[in-house]
């Protein structure tokens, strides 16, 4: 194919009326056609439009996260938020028809039963007497967005928003850690009012979603919501015991262990990013020399990893530099109707800049070698399968570091592996805060501040901290956005890791075959769930007894804990 260019990508705005006429002829030829190759073509035509539907849609949202201070982007994600759910109803009505019609066998028969599982869930998950509800809460995720992207802070001599200021967590002056998290906390305290209308409202309206497609609660629809077919939330609840039991203890000799490194008689909030006196390793260049540094890395892993980066650099398929007014965080999104993904992250100078651009060229790696996938519906497969392409990337570049760390590279690569360990308490406790949140949606306030202290105290008994009020009184789950955002994406992080850190296993022993097996497991897209897509690549379902044992077995050899 030739050269894509983000540039030239352009979609029309759709409208409703068009489109829902559009759908009512696919209908019609669907139930009118005489065989299955007319029933095909039909479907062939819905594809179509679905692609150039996901495409606007990814296009309207992406220039909103590039600058939230601009009202006409604002405005068409507002009014794409408002005829969403309307056209959610018009796939819904298609899908129901096909899949419930006496030639839903050729779907199976072409596609497998996975298509009519995804189906299921989205069926089950929107139906029009939600729609008001749909509309408000993707409003209020939008608020919470624009609010967050507004802090500003002049700290060190420099202006930074919340992603510039969080470089200075990682400082080597303890001083300077403080002052960095004082600033963070102070603005989420004085932002605290208006954090918790925002998600209480969110927490309302979803409940109320629940009770109107006949769910007990927000937590089975916001499974649905995510796709989940092969676990549920009992299999999670076991899981996040088994971290509790078998993680949590390791991450205490961890933290100790940080503490008699840094030389501090008490490890405290801003301390637990650093775990070296002379403070963490970073970049040894900027922006530029990174992405040089980074096509020299892909191209040394193989013709496939090194045409696509320099297809999305040279593309301008990336969005790598912080600035004023873009939102915060990091995310691979894609274009379905040019088979093209596109990275949007916020550099700081950190080492976490190498770390989140490996995750997100994982993410549209994979997302780019499924792009012949046949439907849309596997181009992507659900989150917790998708991390473990991005998370793998990250462990599979170790070789390379050199590159971007120099002589730091050794200390980078025990540095991420140590975090990675300590990363899967924390998301364990944002998942089963948001299940209290949601089985209990009458909850004030008040009291989700007092469950997240209890999930601190389960999962993370060493956190201190100190004078920082906002946190200290259970507020510090209010920067994490997929809470705000995508209820229940956050466990997917942290199965995604063991299934990723299995990869690093594979790989220290017989590394040619592990790219093989993941290179296989990308073209596999969504065609299946999350366990039967990671077995196929050999790895063990973190849902499986002993997976944690040996993950953590290895990962505390390599770390000599």
């Amino acid at each position: 194919m030739s050269q894509p260019d983000f540039n030239a990508i352009r979609t029309d705005t759709p409208e409703y009326e068009a489109v829902a006429s559009q759908y009512r002829d696919i209908e019609a030829a669907y139930e009118g056609a005489s065989d299955g190759a007319a029933r095909t073509e039909a479907l062939a035509r819905w594809e179509t439009l679905r692609r150039e539907l996901g495409t606007w849609s990814s296009l309207v949202g992406l220039r909103f996260q590039q600058d939230t201070r601009d009202a006409e982007r604002k405005a068409a994600l507002d009014a794409m938020n408002e005829v969403s759910p309307k056209l959610q109803e018009l796939e819904n009505g298609l899908m129901r028809k096909v899949s419930t019609g006496e030639h839903a066998g050729e779907l199976t028969g072409t596609y497998g039963n996975h298509l009519l599982d995804i189906w299921s869930c989205a069926m089950a998950s929107y139906d029009p007497a939600i729609e008001q509800e749909s509309v408000e809460e993707a409003k209020l995720a939008s608020s919470y967005t624009e609010l967050v992207s507004s802090a500003s802070f002049e700290y060190q001599g420099e202006t930074c928003n919340l992603s510039q200021l969080g470089k200075f967590s990682q400082h080597a002056d303890r001083e300077v850690r403080y002052g960095a998290a004082k600033l963070r906390h102070e603005w989420f305290g004085a932002n605290g009012a208006e954090l918790d209308r925002i998600y209480d409202e969110l927490v309302k309206l979803r409940a109320k979603q629940a009770e109107k497609l006949g769910f007990e609660n927000y937590v089975p629809l916001g499974y649905k919501k995510m796709g989940r077919t092969d676990y549920d939330q009992n299999d999670v609840a076991r899981y996040r015991d088994a971290i509790r039991d078998v993680v949590v203890p390791l991450c205490t000799r961890i933290r100790e262990r940080q503490r008699e490194t840094l030389g501090v008689d008490k490890l405290m909030a801003w301390d637990e990013s650093v775990y070296d006196p002379a403070g963490n390793p970073k970049p040894k260049g900027d922006h530029d020399w990174m992405i040089d540094r980074a096509r020299e890395m892909f191209d040394e892993m193989g013709t496939e990893l090194g045409g696509f980066f320099r297809m999305m650099s040279e593309g301008h398929f990336l969005d790598l530099k912080s600035r004023e007014g873009k939102a915060g965080g990091g995310f691979c999104t894609s274009f379905p109707t040019h088979g093209v993904p596109y990275i949007f992250a916020n550099f700081n100078g950190t080492k976490g800049d190498v770390q989140v651009f490996t995750h997100e060229m994982g993410h549209a790696f994979q997302n780019y070698s499924s792009r012949e996938q046949a439907t849309l519906d596997y181009f992507w497969p659900t989150s917790e399968a998708a991390e473990v392409h991005s998370m793998s990337l990250e462990f599979l570049t170790y070789p390379h570091m050199d590159k971007f760390f120099g002589e730091d590279a050794e200390r980078f690569r025990r540095l991420h592996l140590t975090e990675s360990l300590t990363f899967l308490p924390y998301g364990v406790a944002v998942d089963h805060f948001q299940h209290l949140v949601y089985e209990n949606p009458d909850a004030t306030p008040a009291e989700r501040l007092a469950m997240w202290q209890e999930m601190e105290r389960t999962y993370l008994p060493h956190r201190e901290w100190g004078d920082l009020e906002r946190a200290k009184a259970g507020g510090f789950w209010q920067g994490q956005l997929h809470i705000y955002h995508v209820p229940f994406y956050y466990i997917d992080y942290t199965l995604a890791q063991v299934c990723a850190m299995q990869f690093w296993v594979k790989a220290e022993k017989d590394r040619p075959a592990a790219m093989e097996a993941y290179k296989a497991l990308c073209k596999r897209g969504g065609e299946a769930p999350f366990q039967d897509l990671v077995r196929s690549a050999g790895l063990i379902s973190p849902f499986d007894a002993g997976c944690l044992d040996d993950v953590v077995a290895q990962a505390s050899k390599a770390l000599d804990l």
